[in-house]
C-alpha cells in the first residue's frame, strides 16, 4: 500500500532531523556550510535521498561528501531514534546542483539581455539598404502630376 503525502511527510520531518542530526553527530571541523535543500522519500518508505548544497568552493564540496559518507550511518541512526517508525530509511547523500544551474541560467540571460540591447542600439541608428521605398515606383509623366 502506497502513501505518497505519509512519504512527503516523512521527507520533510528527515529533512529537519537531518539538520539537526549534522550538528549533534559530526563534530568534523571539515565540515562547510552545509544547508539540506530537499529529501525524496520512495514510496515505500525503503529509501531516502538527502539533497544538500555547500557554500564554498569545490574542494570544500568535495570534503564535506566525504565527511557525509563517513558519518552517514550515525546520522541515519540519529534519523531512526528520532523518527518513531518500525524502519528506518536507508540515506544517500547528493549534491544539489540546481543552483549551479540557476546561476548559469542567469548568466545566460544576463548575455541575451546585453546582446538585445545592443541589436536595438544597432537598429536604431541603422538606414534600409535600399532607401526608405525599396520598390520600384513606376514613372510618373507630366501629365499626372
Amino acid at each position: 500500500m502506497v502513501d505518497a503525502a505519509r512519504a512527503r511527510r516523512l521527507a520533510e520531518r528527515i529533512k529537519v532531523l537531518t539538520a539537526s542530526a549534522l550538528d549533534k553527530v559530526v563534530k568534523d571541523p571539515d565540515l562547510g556550510f552545509v544547508t539540506i535543500t530537499d529529501v525524496r522519500v520512495t514510496p515505500d518508505l525503503a529509501s531516502a535521498r538527502i539533497f544538500y548544497t555547500v557554500f564554498g568552493d569545490k574542494e570544500q564540496s568535495e570534503k564535506t561528501a566525504g565527511i557525509l559518507e563517513r558519518f552517514r550511518g550515525r546520522i541515519r541512526g540519529e534519523i531512526g531514534s528520532q523518527l518513531g517508525i518500525r524502519l528506518t530509511p536507508t540515506i544517500e547523500f547528493l549534491t544539489d546542483e540546481v543552483p549551479e544551474s540557476a546561476a548559469h541560467m542567469n548568466d545566460l540571460l544576463a548575455q541575451a539581455r546585453a546582446r538585445d540591447a545592443e541589436l536595438a542600439k544597432l537598429a536604431k541608428d541603422a538606414e534600409f539598404a535600399a532607401g526608405e521605398n525599396p520598390y520600384k515606383e513606376p514613372k510618373q509623366s507630366a501629365e499626372d502630376e
